[in-house]
């Protein structure tokens, strides 16, 4: 008898992942099912496509969003001319790995308190609160989400495929373009998710470096719930949702590519 009841309690790999379960369905598709849900309700919560229209029509909204998307398009270039040449260096060095911490070290500290912590500096220096400035701090949150992957990438790389592209003559230039650059392109997919994504939804950063003079699409977002406009709100949500899916299709037909490279060049 005693030997069933241990059975059945027993602790199994299924076991460990219950919670893990419960805590997706609970945190994640519940809210998306919400979201989903509110995009069709009216504020007497009856079947509506007028949220769909209001969001779509709205000239508003929609320069909004596309100013999001160009903020987004430069701090991640931005972030890509920067994170490559470091991560690049540092995959070549011993000690890469621990330098590497150093990029990471500021993101153990809360994004907000970062955020009010450079905006204090650009006022004691007396620069003026802008879209410069809030394309710093854009830069300066989301760097290590670019620098991360691109590291990890270029520092698996096999080394024997650069050592083959020496061999044959291939001078630095060359075997960076042909071997580094195309071996890399999952890593520079990854990264440039990472941070095209947050940038776009970002809210905080955004009105605590311009005084409120930038309004991106998170903004935008957290307004719409504020006045209680849910089904507004929850049709930006899904834009926002769209574009993480449309993003992570990108990156697996890239990572499949990158796959096809390295099978070519072997």
């Amino acid at each position: 008898m005693k030997e069933s009841i241990r059975k059945k309690f027993r602790l199994t790999k299924k076991a460990f992942s219950v919670p893990y379960i419960l805590f997706l369905l609970l945190f994640v598709v519940v809210p998306l099912v919400l979201i989903l849900v509110n995009a069709f309700l009216d504020s007497d919560n009856n079947l509506t496509f007028e949220n769909f229209k209001t969001f779509f029509t709205s000239s508003s909204s929609l320069i909004v969003l596309g100013n999001s998307l160009l903020v987004g398009v430069i701090t991640t270039v931005i972030c890509l001319l920067i994170g490559y040449p470091v991560a690049y260096i540092l995959s070549k060095m011993s000690s890469g790995k621990i330098l590497v911490l150093l990029y990471v070290l500021p993101m153990f500290i809360n994004f907000l308190i970062r955020t009010l912590a450079t905006k204090a500096i650009f006022i004691a220096m007396g620069v003026e609160l802008g879209m410069g400035t809030v394309l710093f701090g854009m830069v300066y949150n989301y760097l290590p989400f670019m620098i991360m992957p691109l590291h990890t990438t270029i520092s698996s790389i096999d080394k024997s495929y650069i050592e083959a592209a020496q061999d044959l003559g291939a001078d630095r230039a060359t075997v960076f373009l042909k071997t580094t650059l195309p071996l890399s392109v999952s890593g520079i997919m990854s990264g440039i998710t990472m941070v095209f994504i947050p940038t776009i939804s970002t809210y905080a950063i955004s009105q605590l470096l311009s005084n409120g003079k930038i309004f991106l699409f998170g903004d935008s977002i957290q307004l719409s719930f504020e006045q209680g406009l849910y089904g507004v709100g929850s049709i930006m949500s899904l834009v926002m949702l769209a574009f993480v899916l449309i993003s992570n299709l990108i990156m697996n037909k890239f990572n499949k590519n990158g796959d096809a490279v390295r099978r070519s060049l072997w």
